[in-house]
């Protein structure tokens, strides 16, 4: 099985960067998609099926974690799970993804064995993340 991915940044370089680095983990991935920011995301996430959503914090237009509450708020897209990728990590900026049911926030930089094992984890699915940050694709 391979998954559908929504990668939010205001940054196109950056949403590459995290694009490749998922590639390179070795998560089984079928299609990516793209969001400059938070409402480019519910946008997205309401036109198509999503199965993860990685974001970063500070965009324009819509914040991440005005992202995250609008996406929690509709009954149809508050079970896609979201990790946060940012340079952002306030306690008080922390503390407020986790009270809108974000559980992953990953510092940048970060390593792709970092996300790839995250993002098993945060879909429930086994893996097999070697350290060389390579994968065995899991029997599903």
């Amino acid at each position: 099985m391979s998954y559908i991915i929504l990668v939010v940044d205001d940054s196109p370089s950056m949403r590459k960067v995290v694009m490749k680095i998922i590639e390179m983990s070795g998560f089984p991935v079928n299609q990516f998609h793209e969001a400059g920011n938070g409402l480019e995301g519910l946008e997205c996430c309401r036109e198509q099926p999503v199965d993860l959503i990685v974001t970063d914090l500070n965009m324009p237009g819509m914040d991440g974690l005005t992202f995250i509450e609008q996406l929690h708020q509709d009954p149809d897209l508050r079970q896609i799970p979201v990790i946060i990728v940012s340079t952002e990590g306030r306690a008080e900026i922390v503390d407020e993804a986790k009270d809108l049911g974000v559980v992953e926030f990953i510092n940048k930089p970060f390593q792709a064995e970092t996300i790839a094992k995250t993002m098993y984890r945060m879909l429930g699915v086994e893996n097999d993340v070697r350290n060389d940050g390579t994968s065995e694709t899991p029997d599903f």
